[in-house]
């Protein structure tokens, strides 16, 4: 946040009572770690608990396939096996965009919630 995100933040702290403060705080910034544990959360986290599964699932595929391709002695085999351990790199790299668009998605979400709060408090005082 730049100086003046923080003096207007700071505007709104001083015109809240201590419940809207607290509240208003909640829809703050967050940082990866916190904006990754968020996607475990609300009504798409089974979504997201089967994607990760999966993802672990295809990164195991993805280890066997490599030491598949280090142990086989005939160039065509060593390029098969390593077709397939760039396919399942592929794939994880396609799932990880999915994750960092749903974060992306909720870090939208809670900037709108934070707006619709400032205006419906102006409106209150209005």
């Amino acid at each position: 946040m730049n100086k003046s995100d923080q003096e207007i933040d700071n505007l709104i702290h001083e015109a809240l009572s201590k419940e809207e403060a607290e509240y208003f705080d909640q829809l703050g910034e967050q940082n990866i770690p916190q904006q990754l544990f968020q996607l475990f959360k609300g009504k798409n986290s089974w979504m997201n608990i089967v994607i990760m599964v999966f993802h672990l699932i295809v990164f195991g595929i993805a280890i066997w396939t490599f030491t598949e391709m280090l142990d086989s002695e005939v160039v065509n085999d060593k390029l098969e096996w390593m077709f397939y351990t760039v396919l399942c790199f592929l794939v994880m790299m396609m799932l990880k965009l999915w994750g960092w668009n749903q974060m992306d998605k909720n870090t939208l979400m809670r900037e709108i919630k934070r707006l619709e709060y400032q205006v419906s408090l102006l409106k209150k005082k209005g």
